[in-house]
């Protein structure tokens, strides 16, 4: 018989030493691995930062550059079409300008002029494109102002190639622009050498020129003063919330504080029904303008023509007369009617008025008249020089005229155009409204019409 011959306590004990070493080291090889594994990723991910930083501020940087040249060749121009060219030329590289500035690491304010500069010159470029697509000329005004938009164009261009050279040299590290991207407000205009520079920036930014044109961002719109306002005294706190009480039927109303602007108001709150009710009073003549109950509808059980009929009564109960309703839409047990104020025959669409009524309770609870208050007064609306037949006739083959009236509509710059509305058709059986300048023959405006069982949208 053979005998097994087992391995002594000493000898176990050097095998294990031996396994444990193999087993340590072997665990160190791994952890070494990942370590460095991990090194390469970090240096990588650093890499790849910088990269995409510096990606972006030289699209940014080139597409403030195009924007200046578009502007430059625009305040040259001597044809009214090659005005057009450029225009569009300018409108597009503000859009490719602006989606850039979105793409660069920067807190709320870092680029505020910057930002409102870019809005703003897209916004001129669009209104002047509409002006000389008729063939009218720009005028010395107009070719200044456009001078003077791309010496701003080129001090921020300027900007951009500085922050770019201070990335390049290494000024601008790696750990300020990881740490901007993930902050926002005051801690990121901290942040050395990126934060002072932005600063610099903003200070050196020249001031924008006073651009008066049809358009949201002209200076004019600033200083418009409410016109169903004028002639009126300003009211005390307590005389607004007595109209407030008044007009809203409520009691218990306390003071909200109060807003100024070209519409100066007192604010005011109350609770009705469960829900708080949000009122304003102009200080001006003390006009309940906007109310608003914070009132989670239910399912409606009311019709929305009845919802509308209550809305028609809440205003004839407030002494808003000649008012006509324009669209309704019915949302989460509410339904929104759109009401305009008509002269004669001709509807007034700036003089607008919206009403909130709950399709659970057939109550009002939203009441907002704000483009009434702007705009409303007597106006003296003049003959058409465009006769009905000869407005029709711009309007596209393709569509059906289906009613008419005249109107005056809005423009994106707070003016108002008296117009030929045309309901049309085309043979798919949409719907469209198409507004023919009363005064000049152009087709002004094009919107359609989106209908369904909760009411009508216009786009």
């Amino acid at each position: 018989m053979q005998h097994l011959h087992l391995p002594s306590h000493g000898t176990r004990r050097a095998q294990a030493r031996v396994l444990l070493v193999s087993f340590t080291l072997a665990a160190l090889a791994v952890m070494g691995g990942f370590i460095y594994t991990a090194h390469l990723a970090n240096e990588n991910y650093k890499r790849a930062v910088v990269n995409n930083y510096r990606s972006a501020f030289n699209y940014a940087a080139g597409s403030i550059g195009e924007l200046d040249a578009a502007l430059d060749k625009s305040a040259v121009s001597g044809t009214s079409g090659m005005a057009t060219v450029n225009m569009l030329e300018v409108y597009g590289a503000a859009m490719s300008a602006k989606q850039a500035l979105g793409e660069l690491p920067h807190s709320d304010r870092d680029f505020e002029k910057a930002s409102g500069f870019i809005s703003t010159v897209g916004d001129y470029a669009l209104a002047l494109t509409k002006k000389t697509a008729r063939g009218t000329a720009l005028t010395d005004e107009e070719t200044k102002n456009l001078r003077k938009l791309a010496d701003s164009a080129a001090v921020l261009s300027g900007n951009l190639t500085e922050l770019i050279s201070e990335i390049n040299d290494g000024r601008l590290t790696l750990k300020e622009l990881d740490e901007l991207s993930k902050k926002a407000g005051d801690e990121a205009e901290n942040l050395s050498a990126y934060g002072e520079t932005m600063k610099t920036a903003e200070r050196e930014f020249p001031e924008m020129p006073t651009l008066i044109y049809d358009g949201p961002f002209s200076t004019h719109i600033a200083g418009m003063k409410p016109q169903f306002l004028e002639g009126k005294t300003e009211v005390t706190r307590d005389d607004a919330k007595k109209a407030a009480e008044k007009f809203t039927g409520l009691s218990g109303i306390t003071d909200d504080g109060e807003r100024g602007g070209n519409l100066a108001s007192y604010l005011f709150t109350a609770s009705a029904d469960g829900a708080t009710v949000s009122i304003e009073v102009t200080k001006q003549g003390g006009v309940v303008y906007n109310v608003y109950a914070s009132h989670m509808a239910r399912e409606g059980t009311i019709a929305a023509k009845d919802g509308i009929k209550t809305a028609e009564k809440h205003l004839a109960e407030h002494g808003f007369a000649d008012m006509k309703m324009s669209y309704y839409q019915v949302s989460n047990g509410v339904v929104t009617v759109n009401f305009a104020h008509t002269q004669g025959d001709v509807i007034v669409y700036p003089d607008l008025i919206k009403i909130e009524v709950a399709l659970d309770s057939g109550k009002v609870i939203g009441f907002e008249a704000q483009g009434y208050v702007m705009h409303h007064r007597d106006r003296e609306i003049p003959e058409p020089k465009i006769d009905e037949t000869a407005a029709q006739a711009k309007v596209s083959k393709s569509l059906t005229v289906k009613s008419h009236k005249l109107a005056i509509i809005p423009t994106s710059g707070k003016n108002e155009v008296l117009c030929h509305e045309f309901i049309c058709e085309n043979a798919e059986q949409k719907h469209y409204i198409v507004y023919v300048n009363a005064e000049t023959g152009d087709e002004q405006q094009i919107l359609v019409l989106i209908e369904s069982e909760n009411g009508t949208l216009t786009l």
